[in-house]
């Protein structure tokens, strides 16, 4: 079967025909048609190749032959559902159980996110027999109907919050109400959870739960100040609440240094459940809720079985495996150190030298860099950074935004990104950055100047004399 069946246009017309508009694509104005992948590489109808810089999903890279292979070999003896006995369930599950701490030791398959947190929801409730959650300001955790309720970055476009939903600030410290010159954001930032606590039981309200995604993404790449999850969970723990951590966008080692971005708040820190899902069958659907058997047991008490027809099957669980061994195998952890580290010293160095870049903040290849207006009062650059990214899919380097104003320049790439697929994006960026500062410039000029200045250029009609009216621009704003 050849690749491509119909041509570009034709698909596009039969995708707005029959495929709901809600479901959008990326760069919807001019989409680009992909028709195969291999690592972090990208190819359309055409053959040309696009850098991928976002796909967290194919988390040890497109088509990982292992991960194809794995696939293939399992679907060719059994692929059925988890009602019969077969060894890759627990061997999967057990291979789990070792990169996270002791106490988190039951495991249940899914076969999405949105499947993992409505399952976490329902543990959460049935174990403490509570109904409320708390959840973070600009949270997103799937798009079951349960799960829109909790999403504070989809309610709000819809039926708004419900009375047992209580939404804490965004531990933020470039934006929020604590930010990085304050003495302790992460005491701070727990006591306006503790408060809502407080304020819940005074309407006769009881906490379940604390939903928060260990490093927020949609919030914009958000990292949490030091102490914040261990104090949000002793206080959560006291209303009889658990503390639920979704490693959905952050698990496998993303960050690096860690194999689940939660440790990163230190040994003394365990959530009570843990929900992964879009890294975990490098695109293959699969996913789970590791819990205690404390909350295991409650749920099993409850004398309703909880059967899920494809979670865990042993083609899942295989793809699984394979994954885990690709991220020792090729030391993707560590090349999330090193190739991670890398890439935020070049935006911290393009942080030095252009006024756009607000902030930059990042652990692994989980990395943001925040566009601002000016510095001083951090005015979200929102065009700014949706130009930057439709001028770097031209130069064929897929790439988005995140953040409650789309001002943060997302990067989340497949775990194999290299070196060098860290400095072309920043190479561009340099000289965009210089074209967008340009046009900024000139819209500072004041109208008179802008006649002379087109005036001269359209008098010489060489390149050379062009580019030099351009530059006669820069120097006449850089001498006000």
């Amino acid at each position: 079967m050849a690749l491509e069946v119909f041509h570009k246009d034709e698909t596009l017309q039969m995708r707005r025909k029959l495929i709901g508009q809600s479901c959008r694509l990326f760069f919807s104005h001019d989409p680009v048609k992909i028709m195969r992948a291999r690592g972090q590489y990208l190819y359309d109808e055409n053959g040309m190749q696009y850098l991928d810089c976002i796909s967290n999903v194919q988390h040890v890279g497109h088509c990982h032959p292992s991960i194809t292979q794995a696939a293939a070999a399992q679907m060719d003896l059994l692929y059925s559902n988890t009602r019969f006995l077969h060894d890759n369930i627990v061997l999967y599950a057990n291979r789990l159980a070792a990169t996270l701490p002791k106490k988190l030791c039951v495991f249940y398959f899914v076969n999405s996110g949105s499947e993992a947190n409505d399952l976490a929801l329902r543990l959460a409730r049935q174990y403490t027999r509570h109904q409320d959650v708390i959840v973070l300001d600009y949270a997103y955790h799937g798009h079951l109907t349960s799960l829109i309720d909790i999403s504070p970055y989809k309610f709000r476009k819809l039926e708004g919050q419900k009375e047992w939903v209580h939404v804490a600030p965004l531990p933020d410290t470039y934006h929020g109400i604590y930010r990085e010159d304050h003495l302790d954001p992460g005491q701070a930032y727990a006591d306006t959870v503790k408060s809502l606590i407080e304020e819940a039981h005074k309407k006769g309200r009881k906490i379940s739960s604390f939903f928060a995604e260990s490093l927020p993404s949609v919030g914009g790449q958000i990292i949490f100040p030091t102490g914040y999850c261990k104090r949000v969970a002793e206080s959560v723990h006291e209303a009889g609440g658990v503390y639920v951590a979704d490693e959905i966008q952050t698990g496998f080692g993303r960050v690096g240094s860690h194999f689940w971005a939660f440790q990163l708040q230190g040994e003394d820190f365990c959530p009570d459940i843990v929900t992964v899902g879009k890294p975990m069958g490098n695109g293959h659907p699969i996913a789970c809720v590791a819990t205690t058997e404390e909350i295991a047991d409650a749920f099993t008490a409850n004398g309703v079985e909880y059967f899920n027809t494809f979670g865990g099957n042993p083609v899942s669980c295989a793809i699984g495996l394979a994954v885990l061994d690709v991220i020792e195998k090729e030391d993707l952890r560590g090349n999330a150190v090193r190739v991670g580290g890398h890439l935020i010293q070049l935006l911290l160095q393009l942080q030095t030298k252009h006024p756009l870049v607000g902030d930059v903040r990042g652990v692994g290849l989980f990395i943001g860099m925040e566009l601002v207006k000016d510095r001083v009062s951090r005015k979200p650059a929102t065009e700014e950074a949706a130009h930057l990214v439709r001028r770097l899919k031209e130069e064929r380097i897929v790439i988005s935004t995140d953040g409650p104003w789309d001002s943060v320049i997302k990067f989340k790439p497949p775990m194999c990104f290299s070196i060098e697929d860290a400095e072309r994006p920043h190479h561009i960026i340099k000289i965009l950055f210089l074209h967008i500062l340009s046009i900024h410039f000139y819209n500072h000029i004041p109208l008179t100047q802008r006649i002379t200045w087109i005036r001269f250029s359209q008098t010489w009609k060489s390149i050379f004399k062009a580019i030099v009216s351009y530059f006669s621009v820069l120097f006449f704003y850089l001498k006000k």
